[in-house]
């Protein structure tokens, strides 16, 4: 695919923006996240979010110029003015997380305290957690209709891509079973092993 993006590097700090800061959950967190969902036994879905960055408008003023190819022939000197947080910006990460976390607040998730990428709705007896990474989403609950209410709600607001039962994240394989769920890195090693031509070697017990 092939997306416009503007040239961040060139943005200069106090004028083309100021705040950047976007929370980004750590991979410790999506283990005990798994952890948890293996503990309390419900099954973890995936969602990725389509073009995120545009969703969210930019408070700072910020110009481009025409991309090479497509310049406008009537007017090849003038630029744009970005209104949405395209992809490149500086500011883009930060523009969508608040996006994304003003949305799930206002429909009755708490944000976590300490990490503030989790987003979670509970009540006596059942839970739903929403773990963000950037533009992937997964989420698991206690009630399956929890679930399928919350990839309804995602879907009323935002062009998302419904990826099913979680099987692969950040690098790591999810195999969910009746018995729990396991996390490995088999694909990754046979990637390896292939780089190197070591996949064809004899095996020997150490």
């Amino acid at each position: 695919k092939a997306r416009l993006v503007a040239q961040g590097h060139r943005q200069e700090e106090g004028i083309d923006y100021n705040e950047v800061f976007a929370p980004v959950a750590r991979i410790e967190a999506i283990r005990l996240f798994l952890a948890f969902a293996s503990y309390m036994g419900f099954m973890v879905y995936q969602m990725d979010v389509k073009s995120a960055f545009l969703n969210r408008e930019i408070q700072e003023e910020v110009y481009v110029t025409q991309p090479k190819g497509f310049e406008d022939l009537k007017y090849p000197k003038r630029v744009y003015k970005v209104v949405k947080a395209l992809y490149g910006l500086h500011q883009a990460p930060r523009a969508w997380y608040a996006t994304l976390s003003l949305f799930l607040l206002k429909h009755g998730y708490r944000r976590g305290t300490i990490d503030q990428t989790l987003f979670l709705k509970k009540d006596f007896k059942d839970i739903i957690l929403v773990q963000v990474y950037v533009d992937d989403i997964i989420f698991g609950s206690t009630r399956k209709d929890w679930s399928d209410e919350f990839e309804a709600l995602m879907q009323s607001q935002l062009e998302m891509s419904s990826m099913g039962q979680l099987t692969f994240f950040l690098g790591l394989q999810v195999d969910q079973m009746s018995d729990g769920i396991f996390i490995h890195q088999t694909k990754y090693v046979n990637d390896i092993l292939h780089k190197f031509d070591m996949d064809t070697n004899k095996l020997a017990p150490t």
